[in-house]
């Protein structure tokens, strides 16, 4: 039997487009080369938009998968910019997840393969992907010696991607200059509470707890930056040991805590690439397959899995037959409206660089500049937090259109329940926020109807007015009106139905 698609790749990014897909009625299959899920921590940050897609995958016993890391991870009211001393507060954002849920990487595939194996989606591991070579109506490859085919391919495989090199897809980018040390450990003098060290001479280094008992460490030494590329790779060919995370610590922050058993050692670098293009006929790349940069503010991990959530929804419409062209290949097309964000987010660890990086007094000057800026809660300040919190980040409004369009829409009160927890990955959802006015005539199995309560207080203005919203699968918004006027043709250009128009004064 010939898949609809096939998923390579079964990270969190990975095992969350699979998830996704299933859940709009796509048949899919995952291949991991690794012989069984990562047992690792690696990415453990996981920002408030990520929480609110996750929050899309119902598992059916009245929880959502946010619902299941909420409970095994650690919450955090901050986040860090480029390890500055001042951080930025998430506490006033406007969502259900104002904080940084610190969570093992580990745990979060855990819950995504739990969730896929509940629903009997195949995830196989010790399966790696040696060949991929695609025609006008399927794409064929080989796992674990077997052939296989699909309808598409999805590459979740990581930086040094096998799928993009494949499907010939350049990665450009810019070459490392920095070797950084990171690790999860115990510690003898534990910290309660994040702690970032930062002196000219030495380096800078981390201590962030993620649970009662590990934390991670990370940061860079002084004799790592300025490195040519060849150093870079032998310095990262060496294995990071504890008298070397024992001897950077004291040297940084004065003491190493009294560090002790490792569980996970590693070496990174600054490296920044992003695809020239994120899909190339039936291959599309997400996640590290698509980006790979500075590991600062656990962006990538994040940025992955709404790549996924942007993807799926789209992805499942072309499988199913009704994609407009604008979903496909157009202005709203996953690359048209993830690459931009994959550029934005090596420019922002491009940044982060230059800040934690620059050991000399001009540098250090320009930590304590940006330290101001935070601390005085401006507009700077809120508009990092828009962006690495995920919440800010939206996609191309057309000339002439509502204000909200591209934006992401918050989590409002419905008739019944909340708008995050009434998206699918299958359908649209309209919102009515005018009672004396159904909107049920515009109905279907692609759009749900649901009266909404008006929101106040919100930063966009256009919330106060709009008497009608239709919301993507992935909980932005595609259309916005205050007199109701083209809401028909809107829902006709995004998910082929031809309405008939309806007359204002009848919404």
């Amino acid at each position: 039997m010939t898949m609809d698609v096939i998923v390579v790749g079964g990270g969190p990014v990975g095992l969350m487009t699979a998830a996704l897909l299933d859940a709009a009625g796509v048949r899919v299959e995952v291949y991991e080369r690794n012989v069984e899920p990562s047992g690792e921590s690696r990415g453990t940050t996981m920002h408030p938009r990520t929480l609110e897609v996750l929050t899309m995958l119902d598992i059916g016993d009245g929880r959502r998968v946010s619902d299941v890391l909420m409970a095994q991870g650690k919450r955090v009211r901050h986040a860090h910019f480029a390890t500055l001393r001042d951080m930025l507060d998430y506490h006033d954002l406007d969502t259900p997840f104002p904080f940084v849920l610190m969570v093992p990487q580990w745990r979060t595939e855990r819950a995504l393969v739990e969730y896929l194996r509940a629903r009997a989606v195949p995830v196989h591991y010790g399966a790696e992907v040696t060949d991929v070579e695609q025609s006008a109506d399927e794409v064929r490859i080989r796992a674990g010696g077997t052939p296989r085919a699909a309808r598409y391919l999805v590459g979740a495989d990581g930086a040094h991607s096998m799928v993009r090199r494949a499907a010939g897809i350049d990665f450009p980018g810019g070459v490392p200059t920095v070797v950084g040390f990171v690790a999860d450990v115990q510690l003898a003098e534990p910290v309660h509470s994040a702690q970032y060290f930062w002196n000219h001479v030495a380096g800078h280094a981390s201590v962030v707890p993620l649970t009662e008992t590990t934390t991670r460490v990370f940061g860079v030494e002084v004799t790592d930056t300025g490195l040519t590329a060849d150093q870079v790779r032998r310095r990262q060919a060496e294995p990071l040991t504890p008298e070397d995370l024992s001897r950077a610590l004291k040297a940084i922050c004065g003491t190493d805590f009294g560090v002790h058993s490792p569980s996970w050692m590693s070496r990174s670098s600054n490296t920044s690439r992003h695809a020239a293009c994120y899909r190339k006929g039936r291959i599309l790349l997400a996640g590290d397959a698509a980006h790979v940069h500075l590991p600062a503010g656990g962006q990538g991990l994040n940025v992955g899995l709404q790549d996924a959530t942007n993807l799926a929804w789209k992805l499942a419409a072309e499988v199913h037959g009704w994609a407009p062209e604008r979903l496909i290949t157009g202005e709203a097309g996953y690359d048209s409206e993830r690459r931009p964000v994959a550029e934005r987010l090596v420019a922002s660890t491009l940044a982060q660089d230059a800040l934690m990086h620059n050991f000399s007094r001009a540098g250090e000057a320009l930590r304590e500049m940006f330290c101001g800026f935070i601390e005085r809660r401006g507009e700077l300040a809120a508009d990092l937090s828009g962006w690495l919190s995920g919440l800010a980040v939206g996609y191309r409004r057309p000339e002439g259109a509502h204000s909200l369009v591209g934006t992401r829409a918050p989590d409002l009160a419905l008739t019944q329940g909340t708008l995050l927890r009434a998206l699918r990955p299958d359908r649209f959802l309209l919102l009515d926020f005018a009672d004396e006015a159904p909107l049920a005539g515009l109905g279907s199995t692609r759009v749900e109807v649901a009266a909404a309560q008006r929101p106040t207080g919100m930063p966009d203005p256009g919330w106060d007015t709009v008497c009608a919203a239709l919301i993507r699968p992935d909980g932005h918004v595609a259309y916005a009106t205050e007199s109701g006027s083209g809401l028909a043709d809107a829902i006709a250009a995004w998910t082929g139905f031809d309405h008939e128009p309806v007359p204002a004064r009848e919404l």
